[in-house]
């Protein structure tokens, strides 16, 4: 599922809302470390700039960023300011921007831009998507590189699938049950969470999420249109959670 950095089309949601101070242990099984590893090697790989600014849209609780900011001047943008005010919990000095990915603009421009966790399905248009990619492509320095971990395509979507994740230590026990729907090009995630606190009791969240499913194929089409020179990445089957990624790099003439 996304990333609490997700730039989303709605703050309504409880994920990034009620629960934003939960997220991180709800994702307790994510390596960060080693996602944050896998992205700054595609950034050597495909970019052709010397510097070291990095935009990540949808930073969400800014797990990405804390690693990434060792090596490079970051920034992060999220659309939840629940979710940014546990990112400065964890980053202060960082500049963190609230803003959507569909409007975005920094008046500046970065030499790697990053958008990770599928935060992208929660676009659930193509014209949303052409948006976001425009303003991708408008932050990023000639030569600069875009990094998208998309969310997944509808032939590997599984309707009917369920799924569940617990967290627990001594004051605070999650459980989070979710069941797998698909309605035209979107897939729906109904989550149930039953969140245990001591001293609080138990309580009981509901959250649907719904994603726009669209192949690789597809995104690159869209991405290119930018003028962006695209790559696709296919997933390592091995690595949970790797949904590939969508590359674009920025002539550097223009």
């Amino acid at each position: 599922m996304a990333d609490a950095g997700a730039s989303r089309t709605s703050e309504s949601s409880p994920m990034y809302r009620d629960l934003a101070a939960y997220y991180d242990r709800i994702y307790t099984w994510k390596d960060y470390r080693a996602e944050s590893n896998r992205v700054m090697a595609l950034a050597r790989r495909f970019g052709r700039t010397r510097g070291r600014r990095w935009l990540d849209v949808a930073c969400g609780t800014g797990r990405h960023l804390e690693i990434l900011r060792r090596r490079y001047d970051v920034t992060g943008v999220d659309l939840s300011r629940p979710m940014l005010r546990e990112a400065r919990k964890r980053l202060p000095g960082v500049r963190l921007v609230a803003g959507d990915m569909r409007s975005l603009d920094l008046h500046e421009r970065f030499d790697v831009v990053s958008c990770l966790f599928s935060a992208i399905g929660y676009l659930r248009s193509e014209a949303d998507l052409r948006r976001a990619f425009r303003t991708f492509e408008r932050h990023l320095l000639p030569g600069g590189v875009l990094l998208v971990e998309p969310w997944i395509g509808p032939a590997e979507f599984r309707p009917g699938h369920v799924s569940l994740d617990v967290y627990e230590d001594e004051s605070t026990k999650i459980a989070r049950a979710g069941f797998s729907e698909r309605e035209g090009p979107l897939s729906r995630i109904t989550f149930d969470f039953l969140i245990g606190e001591s001293g609080r009791g138990f309580r009981h969240l509901r959250e649907v999420e719904e994603l726009r499913l669209t192949s690789a194929a597809r995104l690159r089409q869209l991405l290119g249109a930018t003028g962006l020179v695209t790559t696709w990445v296919p997933p390592r089957p091995r690595i949970r959670g790797d949904r590939g990624w969508l590359v674009g790099v920025a002539a550097k003439g223009r």
